[in-house]
């Protein structure tokens, strides 16, 4: 669970990080389109581009805290001597989800933006490094999946 611990850590500085950027991000883009009547070329885009890191590594640190609405509900309607059962359960669809969508089609994703070299529109940025969030959230997710099958209370807080 140190580890885990960790991971969460960064995980909490890094979505804090990248949502101060957004958030300043589009106070510019409204400033500069209604204020300063000159729009900035790149803010939307980047807007777009933090919004995915955002939710995609938010999903993982709501999957390492056991966040997730859905689980929560199904969890907390069963019966007590099956809430374990069922906790692994919905771990390894989740695990099983984030595997082969997440980490195989994110992957997937990410090399065929890299090996036809598309890139975005504004910012020149090539798009496998918009997309490696996916794979990345992928692995963690998974890491908390399988953490949390072999110690389905080791994420309640």
């Amino acid at each position: 669970m140190e580890l885990k611990a960790k991971i969460d850590k960064i995980l909490e500085y890094v979505l804090i990080a990248f949502m101060s950027i957004l958030v300043i991000d589009v106070l510019w883009q409204v400033l500069s389109r209604y204020i300063l009547s000159s729009p900035s070329s790149f803010t939307d885009e980047l807007a777009g581009f933090l919004l995915i890191w955002v939710g995609l590594l938010g999903s993982a640190y709501a999957a390492g805290k056991q966040g997730h609405l859905a689980i929560d509900l199904l969890v907390q309607r069963s019966r007590p001597e099956t809430q374990k059962k069922l906790k692994i359960v919905i771990n390894i669809v989740v695990a099983l989800f984030a595997l082969l969508v997440m980490i195989v089609g994110g992957s997937w994703l990410v090399a065929t933006r890299f090996m036809f070299s598309v890139s975005s529109a504004a910012l020149h940025l090539p798009l496998g490094y918009v997309y490696i969030v996916l794979p990345f959230s992928g692995i963690l997710i998974l890491y908390y999946s399988i953490l949390f099958i072999f110690n389905p209370e080791g994420g309640q807080q």
